[in-house]
This record gives structure tokens, C-alpha cells and sequence, in this order.
């Protein structure tokens, strides 16, 4: 006979959150399916059909319910000891920060050439906190930002022009063999304190140095330890193809993963070899590399205002560079270089144009932010001589301000978006609406400018493609095994949003302004934003590699 089980006899499963009637996209590019989520001890613990409640109930009906977005190129090591509230990067549903790119991570650090570091990364840095600089190892750094507590998770790069200043300091010169020793001793320390892989940023002058051979040496290193290799490219305009090349190589060489950062190219007469690039990422995957490569949703970048110059005028760095454009017959020698735009490497005047850069944030005189170069030379009637009008205000400002340069096009912008090989990034770093300057966009809206513009109004991606490149693409990538994917087991990391709604709202005048659309944000199973209000639970944690 079968015995009657009553209901006060079943144990019902308890929920810290639950998820109701929500389409859920897992992640995979699966099409949506209708269900709940039942979240227990920070991870998934059923998906399915719910009867129980949760402490906390979020009705999802109408809305999709997908993994929080993982940003594959941030600077927010930068930034986390100033703002671990992730204010922009929350309101965004990303939930996860790739950091310490381009080549520039907070550590390892040399005390020696600290300041050498401090100065590279000064337009960067907020600018009314003193950080203390009280750690060597990348370990004791972000023991640091743990105990700050943070509102989203980590996954850190080391950068191999923090380390190669630790090592060589602005020196141009070849390394020596013990000096490679060396570097090759601070990546493997790194590595083994949780680094994901090291970054590069070859178009800087402290990295511009690098040879291919010295990389390719260090992604030996990489291979030993399951690292992948990030890079800023060493050309995105005239040499970019070369680029691309050299990335392949050093990746192909070491069998390593290879991520190519912010991918575009630069300056009109180069717009679409972005095709190029791609076919090329698409033979070398062909013969065996992994290379994927992400993508911000926009056609102007930024950076320090020090990057217009050529290489050789910053490579002792930007004080020596300040001393330089005191000099008559240095001023000469470099306007006529750019005049005759005979500048080996980039030459964003050439790309965007006095009109097309514009200041971002200026410390020293907070009327520039937001204004063209072209209209602060005006400013100073300067018209007739814009060049030594531009050498005048970085001398004003003692070369400490960013920029943002309009110096892409959108049908490349299309292309990347639209590759099985792209993952989406913001390329900023955590800031707060408190903050001054007016920052690129991007800050606050790349992710739902993607779910809005290229997936709502003008349909290049399906919504399940995109929600795959913002989750378990970058999440595959990195090799993390327990996020990017709505499972059963895996960390609740979840954002729920009305795609109906989402919308980036920042602009370039106005850039601090939050999106719309997205309601719900839990990080390892806690609610951080609910019904569009944040919490500020900071329950993020650094990752470390798995190996």
C-alpha cells in the first residue's frame, strides 16, 4: 500500500532570494526559457518551478533574468580603494571586473620606481586620496581592497609595465638576461598569488620598448602557469594589422590564450581593416590559437592627455616631457613632426583632430572638462598656432588631465560587436556620480547601450547572443568554472532587467547619469541593487585563478 505523505510532513527547501517568473537566458545563447531561481548561501541552488517563498522574493514577470555581466576590460584597480561602492558598474548589472590593463596594475611594486609608477598612472588616479602605497606584491594589494569590501567581484591581471618598471624603470635599452630573470620572477610571484594572466599596453612609451622576443620569453611563463596574455595592441591605426600579427605570434608560439583589449582601429584612412583582423584571429584559431578579443560600444576612446604626443616625447616620462616643451627648438622640432605627421607610432591629431579630443577631466582648471582643444586654443587666441597652443596648456596643467578622442568609426564598432569572437567591455574603472570631470560615457552605460541600441533599435545581435558575450564568453575565457552561466551550484551572480527599457543614458556632456531598465542586481547571492536602488552590500570578492 502506498502511505499518504501530508504537507506538514514535507521539509520545504528554504531560499535566501527567490526569482520568480522570469525569462531566463542562461548565458549559453540558448533562446529564454520561463522559470524561477532559488538562491541559498550565495549560490543557485534550484531552477525550475518554486512553491517556496525566499526571505527575499523578486517578481520577474515580463523581465529577463540572466548572469550579471562580466566587464572582460576594466581599470577599476585603479580606482577601488576611492570608490569600492561600484556604483556605475553595479547600476550596469556587471557584477564581475577584469582589471590591471593595458599593461598597468597597482603592483608589483618597486620602491625604487614607485614614483616612476605613481606618475604613469596619475591622470588615472583620484586625485584627493592619498592610497599609501603600503604594499609590494600584487597579494598585498588586493588584501588591501578585500578589506575595503567591494561591491562586485575581481578577476586581476598583472601588468607588464608595472613590472617592467619595477625591474628597469623608464630604461629604453634591451634587457639584460638577469633583468629578464627578474621580470620573469615578479610574473610568476603574481600568477601564483591568483593573477589570471598578464596585460600589455605596447602603445605607451614605457612598454613601446618591448620587444616581441622579450613577450614571447614572458608568455613562456604564462604557459607554466595556465596565464593568459591581454594586450593593447602596439599599433591600433597605421601598423595595426603588424599588431595583430605580433599578438598571434607571441600567443601562437607559447600556446597560450590570447585576448586582444578594446579592439578598433584608429583614424579614417584605417577604418575597416577591423575586417582584416578578424579573418586574421579567425585562421590563427583555425591552426590552434585561442584568441578572442572584447570591444567597448563607442566611437571615441580615452586615455591621458600626455598619449597625443609621440612615444620618444613621453618616454622619460611626463615631467621630463614638461621640461621638454619649455624648449624653443624642441617645440620646432616636434610641431613639424606633426604637421608632416612623420610620427612613428599614432598620432591622434592626426585621428581625431583638435575638434575630435576633447578634456575629461582637468584637476587643475575644472572649466576645460568637457571642452575641445580646439576650444580651449581659441579660448586663448591661439587659432593661428594651435600646436604651441597645445604645448602652452599641457605646460598649464602640468600634463595631468584625460581625454576623450572621436577617432573611430560606428560600422567597425558593428563588426567587432557583432563577431562570435567579442566580449563586451566598458574600458573605464569604478567612479561615483560624486566624482568631478566629465567622464567617457562608457562609465555608466556600455552594457546597456549594447541591450538598447544593437539589440532593441537596430537588431545586429539577438539578445541571447549579447547576453553570451557580456557572461559566459568572457567567463569561458577567463576559466572561471562557477560563473557566467545560470546553473544549478554556481555563484549567484544574476541581473535582472526589462529589455524594453534598458538604456544607456550618459553622454558626453552629461556622463554621470545611471541607465534605465536595469532593476535587480545580486552578487554572490546578495541583492546589491533592488527595484533600481542600490544597496551597497559589497559582497564582492578578488578571484583568484584556478590552476
Amino acid at each position: 500500500m502506498f502511505s499518504l505523505v501530508t504537507k506538514k510532513e514535507v521539509k520545504m527547501d528554504e531560499f535566501d532570494v527567490v526569482i520568480k517568473r522570469g525569462r531566463i537566458i542562461d548565458g549559453t545563447g540558448n533562446p529564454w526559457l520561463q522559470g524561477d531561481i532559488g538562491i541559498k548561501e550565495g549560490k543557485i541552488k534550484k531552477i525550475g518551478f518554486i512553491r517556496e517563498k525566499g526571505q527575499k522574493t523578486i517578481d520577474a514577470g515580463g523581465m529577463i533574468v540572466s548572469p550579471g555581466f562580466i566587464d572582460m576590460h576594466n581599470h577599476a584597480d585603479l580606482t577601488l580603494l576611492a570608490y569600492p561602492n561600484c556604483e556605475n558598474s553595479i547600476m550596469q548589472g556587471v557584477t564581475t571586473l577584469v582589471v590591471g590593463n593595458c599593461g598597468l596594475s597597482m603592483a608589483p611594486v618597486n620602491p625604487k620606481s614607485l614614483e616612476l609608477l605613481k606618475e604613469c598612472l596619475l591622470p588615472l588616479l583620484p586625485q584627493d586620496i592619498d592610497y599609501e602605497w603600503n604594499w609590494g606584491t600584487l597579494k598585498e594589494y588586493y588584501e588591501r581592497v578585500q578589506e575595503k569590501r567591494i561591491a562586485v567581484n575581481i578577476v586581476p591581471l598583472v601588468g607588464h609595465g608595472t613590472i617592467r618598471i619595477a625591474v628597469k624603470g623608464f630604461e629604453k635599452s634591451k634587457l639584460s638576461r638577469e633583468e629578464m630573470k627578474e621580470m620573469k620572477v615578479l610574473l610568476a610571484r603574481s600568477l601564483e598569488d591568483g593573477a589570471f594572466g598578464m596585460s600589455t599596453g605596447l602603445i605607451f612609451p614605457y612598454e613601446s620598448c618591448a620587444t616581441t622576443e622579450e613577450l614571447v620569453e614572458l608568455g613562456g611563463v604564462l604557459k607554466q602557469h595556465g596565464g593568459m596574455y591581454a594586450s593593447h595592441l602596439r599599433s591600433e591605426s597605421t601598423k595595426f594589422i603588424e599588431a595583430v600579427k605580433e599578438a598571434i605570434k607571441i600567443g601562437e608560439e607559447n600556446n597560450i590564450p590570447v585576448e586582444l583589449s578594446h579592439h578598433k582601429v584608429k583614424g579614417q584612412e584605417n577604418w575597416g581593416k577591423v575586417n582584416n583582423s578578424l579573418k586574421l584571429m579567425e585562421e590563427a584559431r583555425e591552426r590552434g590559437v585561442e584568441i578572442n578579443c572584447d570591444v567597448y560600444p563607442y566611437t571615441a576612446g580615452s586615455s591621458m592627455i600626455s598619449s597625443i604626443l609621440p612615444g620618444w616625447v613621453v618616454e622619460d616620462g611626463v615631467m621630463k616631457m614638461l621640461e621638454k616643451l619649455k624648449n624653443k627648438e624642441f617645440r620646432e622640432k616636434l610641431k613639424k613632426e606633426l604637421i608632416e605627421d612623420s610620427v612613428k607610432g599614432e598620432n591622434s591629431i592626426r585621428d581625431a583632430g583638435f575638434n575630435g579630443i576633447i578634456i575629461a577631466s582637468c584637476p587643475s582648471n575644472k572649466e576645460y572638462e568637457g571642452k575641445s582643444l580646439m576650444e580651449i586654443i581659441r579660448s586663448k587666441n591661439r587659432l593661428s598656432e594651435p600646436y604651441d597652443g597645445l604645448f602652452d596648456l599641457l605646460l598649464e596643467i602640468k600634463g595631468n588631465a584625460t581625454i576623450i578622442c572621436f577617432f573611430m568609426n560606428e560600422e567597425d564598432v558593428k563588426r567587432v560587436i557583432s563577431s562570435p569572437l567579442s566580449s563586451i567591455c566598458s574600458d573605464f574603472q569604478t567612479v561615483s556620480p560624486a566624482a568631478i570631470g566629465k567622464p567617457h560615457p562608457r562609465a555608466y552605460g556600455a552594457f546597456p547601450r549594447v541591450l538598447g541600441k544593437y539589440v532593441r533599435e537596430e537588431m545586429i545581435l539577438t539578445i541571447e547572443e549579447a547576453i553570451k558575450k557580456m557572461t559566459s564568453l568572457p567567463a569561458s575565457k577567463l576559466r572561471l568554472k562557477d560563473r557566467g552561466f545560470l546553473k544549478e551550484g554556481f555563484w549567484a551572480d544574476i541581473v535582472v532587467f526589462n529589455p524594453n527599457e534598458v538604456k544607456d543614458m550618459a553622454t558626453y556632456q552629461e556622463p554621470h547619469q545611471y541607465p534605465t531598465g536595469i532593476k535587480h542586481v545580486i552578487v554572490n547571492g546578495v541583492i546589491a541593487l533592488e527595484d533600481g536602488k542600490l544597496a551597497y552590500s559589497k559582497c564582492g570578492e578578488v578571484l583568484k585563478a584556478s590552476r
